[in-house]
């Protein structure tokens, strides 16, 4: 195995968003066989030291590449290292009273403790979602354009951050 190489030629998977979610699973759990600390416990100190690198390695990519908004991120870091992915850029006004509108239906669920609306917002949050990740998908591994992908990437990381509070208001409402 090649430490020098990026997640998806580790699992050798193709360098797109969209990927075989199961074949990475097997590919995974393939890997961790080779590499788990456990096979390698009988070895030398740096046997050792090495496969718990290369399962620490595995690791970290497999949950890169699991999720869709890390392996955007990932995949627009690959593709465009100096895009800048990591700066926080100017979003449209529009999108960001959007953005404040959402928090203030959420905040106000949550202070009632209305778990059906926090529900539905979820419902529609991730209705959303799903259409952005749509988007992107076809952004990065149809016509390759890289900076409309990283907005809309930056777009989904406040919307991924918000789902996160709306699942918040739920467990809170659950207890």
């Amino acid at each position: 195995m090649d430490f020098s190489a990026d997640h998806f030629a580790l699992f050798g998977l193709s360098r797109a968003f969209r990927i075989d979610s199961q074949m990475l699973e097997q590919r995974y759990r393939d890997l961790q066989t080779q590499v788990h600390p456990d096979r390698h416990a009988a070895g030398s100190d740096s046997d050792r030291r090495l496969s718990l690198q290369w399962a620490t390695r595995v690791n970290e990519a497999a949950q890169t590449l699991r999720a869709p908004l890390t392996r955007a991120q990932y995949l627009l870091k690959l593709a465009v290292p100096d895009l800048g992915t990591d700066r926080q850029s100017a979003l449209p006004t529009d999108f960001l009273v959007e953005q404040m509108e959402w928090r203030e239906a959420v905040a106000e669920a949550r202070a009632v403790g209305d778990h059906h609306e926090l529900e539905h917002l979820h419902h529609r949050l991730q209705h959303e979602i799903e259409q952005r990740y749509t988007e992107v998908a076809a952004l990065l591994d149809d016509t390759h354009d890289y900076p409309l992908a990283a907005d809309r990437v930056q777009r989904l990381m406040f919307i991924d951050k918000l789902l996160a509070e709306i699942d918040d208001g739920i467990a809170a409402c659950d207890s």
